[in-house]
């Protein structure tokens, strides 16, 4: 973990651009991304990476893998032809074995979940991008259900897409939080106010690492309801106390009193004159020296091409179907907001966890 204000994004020279049959292959890839994306998915639901993973370097034919996975032998063919050209299998006198980015795709935990998440999340919701982008409304969330947005719809999402929501959501937080807890923690605050507090994992968090602490929860009704389900059943409901809000309400407010305020994966679920207007109600109850501390997982920021690569794509999911106007930001984008709402950062950690950065911020 670093407290570096700046870290250099990869750029790409003129100079070492591929060659026209190189590019035109690379074309090609992204023509047929999706058919890509879902025979390889497929081959994980199904049995087949898994299958293929045990198998080791020995490999199976096409008949044993049909055999072991309950499926035909066409569908078979036509899922591994497609995974040979991607470089995701291997074939040696006629058995199939997984390359290093079929063991990803077959072993990987965040494979799998940014895998799960575009399949039973984002997929169906991306033929309507092109409508989002023109009226700024997520036009792909009605896939999922009638929601302004897909946050009041939460609770109510389809038992597998929900799963695959949350479990996309926890993974990259959960990496992030034991490095946050430190950070937070460092001042002793004995009462932290979690705005957007989703299931309740950061108070869960704060609340057994510090036997003192007070959380105090800021969200939607329906979230909220998870969050005391989830605290209570793990014997803290006496140092839990959660408020009702909507914070696209004009009229919302922020209670007073806590020693810190924490937004983890909050902000970039909103557009920027939205965050700006949050921003200004955390603002209306800090006091001087009391920090706001902001995670987030900015584009400019990370150590990684794939992670850069991962976020860009998820803006298009907060574009399709999360919201119509967030997505995830570039630090130089970010800065000029917290100005605008009156705060100053006055410290930044970066490759925290899974490449956040936590900002604190205070008046």
């Amino acid at each position: 973990m670093t407290t570096s204000t700046k870290a250099p994004e990869k750029t790409r020279k003129q100079g070492s651009e591929p060659t026209a049959v190189e590019a035109r292959a690379e074309a090609q890839r992204i023509a047929f991304g999706p058919m890509l994306f879902q025979a390889c998915w497929i081959m994980q639901r199904r049995g087949l990476m898994d299958a293929l993973s045990k198998s080791g370097t020995h490999g199976l034919t096409r008949e044993e893998l049909a055999q072991v996975c309950g499926i035909s032998a066409y569908a078979v063919m036509v899922l591994t032809d497609m995974a040979l050209t991607a470089n995701v299998l291997w074939i040696n006198e006629g058995r199939l074995g997984l390359t290093k980015v079929g063991v990803m795709l077959a072993t990987d935990e965040m494979t799998r979940v940014n895998m799960d998440f575009t399949g039973d999340v984002c997929y169906e919701g991306m033929h309507f991008l092109d409508e989002a982008l023109t009226t700024g409304k997520p036009a792909g969330l009605k896939v999922l259900g009638d929601w302004p947005t897909v946050y009041q719809g939460l609770a109510h999402l389809p038992q597998q897409v929900r799963k695959s929501w949350f479990d996309f959501d926890h993974y990259y937080s959960d990496h992030s939080f034991p490095p946050a807890l430190e950070i937070v923690f460092k001042d002793g605050p004995r009462t932290i106010m979690d705005v957007g507090g989703n299931t309740g994992k950061w108070a869960l968090s704060c609340l057994r690492f510090d036997p003192e602490v007070r959380m105090l929860v800021v969200d939607l009704p329906g979230q909220l309801r998870e969050v005391e389900k989830n605290v209570t059943a793990a014997g803290f409901k006496d140092r839990l106390t959660t408020v009702a809000a909507d914070m696209l309400d004009p009229t919302s407010k922020l209670p007073e009193g806590a020693d810190a305020i924490w937004m983890s994966q909050f902000l970039d679920c909103f557009g920027e004159a939205e965050i700006v207007a949050i921003l200004r109600k955390a603002r209306a109850v800090l006091r001087p020296g009391t920090p706001l501390y902001i995670m987030e997982t900015f584009i400019d920021r990370q150590r990684f091409e794939a992670a850069s690569f991962c976020l860009a794509a998820t803006s298009l999911y907060f574009t399709a179907t999360a919201n119509g106007n967030s997505r995830m930001y570039r630090a130089e984008h970010f800065a000029p907001l917290v100005k605008e709402a009156g705060l100053r950062i006055v410290k930044e950690y970066d490759d925290v966890g899974q490449g956040h950065s936590i900002w604190r911020c205070e008046l």
